[in-house]
Parts: structure tokens; sequence; C-alpha cells
């Protein structure tokens, strides 16, 4: 560092020690708020990440705060449908308006986009990870106290366009049962400590099946390596999802706001501890 160093890198072309990396996180619209932001991501598709986003947005809508999704599976998104909404987003001339679910929790979509909600996003990557960017720079987010993203799969454009650009305060990972499940579970943990992003834990979807007659837990995968998977790399199993149709019929249906099922106080209290 220089003697007349003033401290103010951005004004500086030496290549010193006290120099600070710029900051690729892009600006909200100057009418959003939203304090803080949760990925959900798993390193393959198929898992229930969007489940899981639904699940915990609406969880914390119902403790009353107010929630957000931020759709970035551009090319997969199935956040409208499971809450049954079918119209456009609209714009206010300088920015768009989410659209807003019964329960009140914005929801921003490629789908309230395009005329035809089946119609397919046959976009590049770098086009892809623009839509997502102006997700968060050309909405406006109101006064949203948790906003949930429900990531694309992988390690890709979306993922690191999200922890470059967004001001992500944790991740929540999302894997099943199966024997893949570590490989999977250690993509996303290595991406998330490449980028300097905190872990909240995972969540063990289709974790078992509840026998109607007599309700003993049924492992349809086999037996979980998720205690284990999770301790080696040290974090924490926040929550096991059962396989249970009235969950796939609620989401079909876009009705999951109506579904009672309870989130565990771990994975909870996670979210509320970011």
């Amino acid at each position: 560092m220089s003697e007349n160093c003033n401290h103010d890198c951005s004004s500086c072309g030496a290549n010193c020690s006290e120099r600070q990396p710029e900051s690729l996180i892009e600006s909200l619209n100057e009418f959003s708020s939203v304090k803080k932001v949760i990925g959900v991501v798993s390193g393959k598709g198929g898992v229930g990440k969007s489940l899981v986003t639904s699940l915990c947005a609406d969880a914390m809508q119902k403790s009353g705060a107010h929630s957000a999704i931020l759709d970035a599976d551009i090319t997969g998104p199935s956040i409208p449908k499971m809450f049954r909404i079918h119209e456009r987003a609209v714009s206010n001339g300088s920015a768009l308006i989410p659209c807003t679910t019964k329960g009140g929790i914005d929801v921003m979509s490629i789908n309230l986009l395009l005329e035809n909600e089946t119609a397919p996003v046959v976009w590049r990557g770098p086009v892809i990870a623009g839509t997502v960017k102006q997700f968060w720079t050309d909405v406006i987010w109101n006064d949203v106290d948790y906003m949930f993203v429900d990531m694309p799969p992988g390690t890709g454009d979306v993922p690191l366009t999200v922890f470059q650009s967004l001001p992500v305060d944790g991740i929540i990972i999302v894997t099943s049962p199966q024997e893949l499940v570590s490989m999977i579970v250690e993509k996303a943990v290595n991406m998330a400590r490449l980028m300097n992003i905190p872990i909240l834990g995972i969540v063990e979807n289709m974790s078992y099946a509840l026998c109607l007659d007599c309700g003993k837990r049924i492992q349809i995968f086999g037996e979980s390596h998720i205690d284990e998977v999770a301790k080696a790399n040290g974090i924490e199993v926040l929550e096991r999802l059962p396989i249970d149709p009235s969950i796939a019929k609620a989401c079909d249906a876009g009705e999951l706001e109506s579904l009672n099922l309870k989130l565990s106080d771990k994975l909870i209290n996670a979210i509320k501890g970011i």
C-alpha cells in the first residue's frame, strides 16, 4: 500500500494487498426492499427444489413475514403452477410488478411473461443468466422479509449468476435418499464454499413413505445416508420430507398453500437465524 493511499480502490490502479475485489452484486430497483435472500439448490434435477422453495416461502408467510419467490429456473419453471398463478406479470412503465399468491407471496417467473405458459424457453446461457439478474433489478419487490430463489439443477450459469449478482445470505441444499446423494450434496457444498455462501443445511425430500395401515415409515429408496453425508461436510440435516400423494395432488392443483404440512423447527429457525 502506498503512503499516499486514500483507501478508495475505485480511483486507483495500483495492485496492492489492500485492494478489495470489485463487487458484482446488482442493485435492487429503487422502489424495492428485500431483507434476506435464500437460495434453494441441488447438484441434480428432480429432487424437489421447487417444492422445498414453495414450502419454505409458505411457512414464512404464514409465520407473519412477507415472503417472495424468484424463480431462477428459466427453462423449467414450475412455481406458478404450484400456486395456480396463470395471469401475466405487468409493468408500471419502468419496472415489473410480481404476481401474488392467494396467501400473499410475491412471485416472479418466466412463465408469468410468456403468452403461452407451455412455450419452451430456448435460450443460451448468457441470456438466461441476464434474465435472472433482471428479475432482481427490474422487478419491484415490495418490503420482502425473505426471498427464496428456486435454482435450476447443477453448478452452471444460473447458480453462478445468482451467487455473484444477488446478496445471498445462505442456501438450502435439497437432495433425496439414493446412493449418489454424497456426490449431489458435495457438488453443491463445494460450489457454495467456493463462492463464500453460507450453507444453512440439507433438506432430504422423498425421505420415506408412511404405511396407511400401521403408520410405519417405509424407506422406498433404501437406507438413507444423509446423516453421514451431512456430518462429513460439516452441515446439518434440517428436514426430511415424505413421499405423500396429498403433496403431489396439492402441487398439481395449484393448492400448495392449503397443505397442513408443518416444517421442522430446525428448518424454520435456520431461515430465521440468517
